[in-house]
């Protein structure tokens, strides 16, 4: 996971890496931008209702820092959520749209003797993210009332983007290069390993300034540990039939 995150770290150096850092960000950012003007009154109207009424709201009327924050809390809640969700989206559109241009670069420059197996297709990208983006949806909702808890509020994002980077990226990673069954197997062996490095990318991506950038050096990583995987698997195959041959 390591020598991933590091070789990541060198790929996202070359000028089409860096130009892949902008784009998908920039989309993401005018999209949901011109969503927030359309839709923030209503959005914030909807929120002072479902909030104002409750216990935890009205006490915090009571102490003047806290009612301040109350007063507002509709604008503090759509300007947290805004964040999250612009990420969200441009990893998206580099896992649909941006990781085949990734994967050639990284294959060709680091792995070219690895034949491609072609056990994934676009349609199977789109399905693969949209099922990660349902499944991070509930999981968001589910956990809704532990955000309110100090102990997990900040644990919480990071374990739920850990999800959706390792659902997202995994399958992109392989989807030219692996066979269905080799996709299969190396995703059903190394999901702690995958889970890991989700964690490692997502709470990076909490940083500030930092975070906007940190989609495209995701799937750089995933890119990088799904290869090497898929190279390393092989060369047991490999040895394997050899092996099994001399015996014979």
């Amino acid at each position: 996971m390591t020598a991933a995150l590091l070789r990541a770290f060198v790929s996202l150096l070359h000028p089409k890496m860096l130009l892949l850092m902008i784009w998908p960000m920039v989309v993401a950012l005018l999209l949901w931008i011109g969503l927030a003007v359309a839709f923030w009154s209503e959005a914030a109207q909807w929120i002072d209702v479902q909030f104002q009424s409750t216990d935890t709201v009205q006490w915090m009327f009571t102490f003047w820092p806290l009612a301040l924050v109350a007063t507002h809390l509709a604008w503090i809640v759509l300007a947290i959520a805004l964040v999250p969700l612009i990420l969200v989206t441009a990893v998206l559109i580099i896992g649909i749209f941006a990781m085949p241009a990734m994967v050639t670069h990284v294959s060709a420059s680091d792995y070219p003797a690895l034949a491609r197996g072609e056990g994934g297709t676009f349609a199977g990208s789109i399905w693969n993210a949209a099922a990660g983006i349902l499944v991070f949806l509930l999981l968001a909702v589910v956990t809704l009332p532990l955000w309110l808890v100090p102990l997990f509020w900040p644990l919480l994002p990071v374990l739920l983007f850990a999800y959706l980077n390792q659902r997202v990226f995994r399958y992109d990673a392989l989807a030219e290069h692996a066979s269905a069954e080799e996709m299969e197997q190396i995703i059903r062996g190394n999901r702690s390993e995958l889970f890991a490095l989700g964690v490692v990318i997502a709470i990076a991506g909490h940083i500030p300034i930092l975070g906007f950038f940190i989609p495209v050096y995701a799937g750089l990583a995933f890119i990088h540990f799904c290869l090497e995987k898929l190279q390393t698997l092989r060369g047991a195959a490999i040895e394997g039939t050899e092996g099994t041959s001399r015996v014979v």
